[in-house]
C-alpha cells in the first residue's frame, strides 16, 4: 500500500487527536523524504520547544545519606547501617526533578532514532544533541509497557503527541543486519497498528470535520435472553468502530485497513463476508434499540489500486461499501470522506 509521507502524518495527527490545519507543514512534512526523517524532525522540534520552556518536573521518592537531614528520618536504616558513626543521616524525601518517565521516554527515543540508519546524518546529529541537552534525565531501555505507564495532566498535555510518536518509533525500529544500529520498517505493512490508526483517524476526522455530528465508538448491548442469566456474561462485547449521530440519523461505520479489500470466490471478487456479517449485526441491534432513527451502515477501506462505492439494502437498511484513496492530495481525501457521509 502506498501513502505519501505527508498523508501518513495527517493520519497520525487525526488519530492521536492533534490535528491543526497547517501543522504538517510546520514540521517540514513536505521536505522530509520519508517517515523516519519526518518523525525525527517532529521529535527534535518537540524536544527543542520543551527545553526552551523548561522540561516538566515531578516529585520522585528519594532515599539519601546526608549530613543535613531533611524529609523523613529512616532510623531503622541508620541503626542497621550505623550511618551515625560516619556522621550521616538517612532520609526519605520527595525531590522535584526532570527525571520523570515521560522525559525519560522522550530522551531514549531521541537516542534510538539517532541510531537509525534511515535517518539523515544531519538530523541524527541534531537528535543526539537534543538528548544531551536533557540534563538530569536518566537513560532508560524502552519497552512496550512503559508507554502505558505515562500519566499526563492538563499541564503536561504538550507531551501527549510526542509520547505517541515515541511509541510508534519504538515499534517501527528493527535491528539492522550488522547489529550496530536499527532500520525503520514500513508502518503501512504493520497489520497490528495501522488498523487502529486508520480507525482512530476516521473517528477523529469525522468528529472534527462534520459539524452537527457526533462520532464515537459505542458499546452495543445484545438483544439476547438466556434461561440462566449467568450465560449472558459469555457473550462477546459488541463495540462499533464509529457511530455517527445527527438529529434523527445514525450511521454505523466500520473501518477496515486491509491490503485486499475484496476476497475471491470461484475467481470472482467478493466483499469479505465476515465484515458484512459484523456490520449487519451492529445495524440490526442499533435499529432495534432506536426504531425511530434513520439507520445506515458504511464499510470503509483504504483504496489499494481499486476504487469501490457499492450500495446495498441489507435487512432493509442502506449499506455502503466504499474506499478512500489515501494516495490522493489531502483536500481530495477530505472531500471524499465527507461525501461518503453526505450520501448516506
Amino acid at each position: 500500500m502506498s501513502i505519501p509521507v505527508r498523508n501518513i502524518y495527517y493520519l497520525l495527527l487525526y488519530a492521536w487527536g492533534h490535528f491543526k490545519s497547517g501543522s504538517a507543514r510546520d514540521v517540514g512534512a513536505d521536505e522530509s523524504p520519508d517517515l523516519p526523517n519526518l518523525l525525527g524532525k517532529v521529535l527534535n522540534d518537540g524536544a527543542h520547544r520543551l527545553l526552551r520552556r523548561g522540561l516538566d518536573r515531578g516529585y520522585v521518592d528519594v532515599t539519601e545519606e546526608t549530613r543535613s537531614p531533611r524529609g523523613k528520618l529512616r532510623i531503622d536504616v541508620m541503626t542497621k547501617q550505623q550511618t551515625m558513626v560516619r556522621g550521616f543521616a538517612v532520609c526519605d524525601l520527595d525531590e522535584l526533578t526532570p527525571d520523570v518517565l515521560h522525559n525519560q521516554i522522550l530522551k531514549a527515543s531521541l537516542v534510538y532514532l539517532a541510531n537509525c540508519s534511515d535517518v539523515r546524518n544531519k538530523l541524527r546529529h541534531e537528535l543526539q544533541m537534543s538528548a544531551k541537552r536533557m540534563v538530569g534525565v536518566s537513560p532508560i531501555r524502552l519497552s512496550s509497557n512503559l508507554f502505558h505507564r505515562v500519566q499526563l495532566s492538563r499541564n503536561t498535555s504538550q507531551y501527549s503527541f510526542l509520547i505517541s510518536v515515541c511509541e510508534l518509533v519504538f515499534h517501527a525500529l528493527l535491528p539492522d543486519e550488522q547489529g550496530s544500529g536499527s532500520k525503520f520498517k514500513s508502518i503501512l505493512e504493520d497489520e497490528t497498528r495501522m488498523p487502529t490508526v486508520f480507525e482512530d483517524f476516521l473517528r477523529n476526522f469525522y468528529r472534527a470535520e462534520l459539524p452537527g455530528y457526533s462520532a464515537a465508538a459505542e458499546k452495543l448491548y445484545w438483544q439476547a435472553e438466556a434461561e440462566n442469566e449467568a450465560d449472558l456474561a459469555y457473550l462477546p462485547e459488541m463495540r462499533t468502530d464509529i457511530t455517527l449521530r445527527s438529529g434523527h440519523r445514525t450511521i454505523v461505520a466500520d473501518a477496515k485497513y486491509y491490503r485486499n479489500m475484496l476476497t475471491s470466490w470461484q475467481r470472482k471478487p467478493k466483499v469479505h463476508s465476515a465484515h458484512l456479517y459484523q456490520l449487519s449485526a451492529y445495524l440490526a441491534h442499533v435499529l432495534k434499540n432506536e426504531p425511530t432513527q434513520a439507520v445506515s451502515g458504511l464499510l470503509i477501506y483504504p483504496a489499494n489500486g481499486q476504487s469501490l462505492n457499492l450500495k446495498y439494502s441489507l435487512l432493509g437498511i442502506p449499506v455502503t461499501v466504499a474506499t478512500v484513496d489515501l494516495n490522493a492530495d489531502w483536500q481530495s481525501i477530505r472531500t471524499e470522506l465527507i461525501g461518503l457521509i453526505q450520501q448516506q
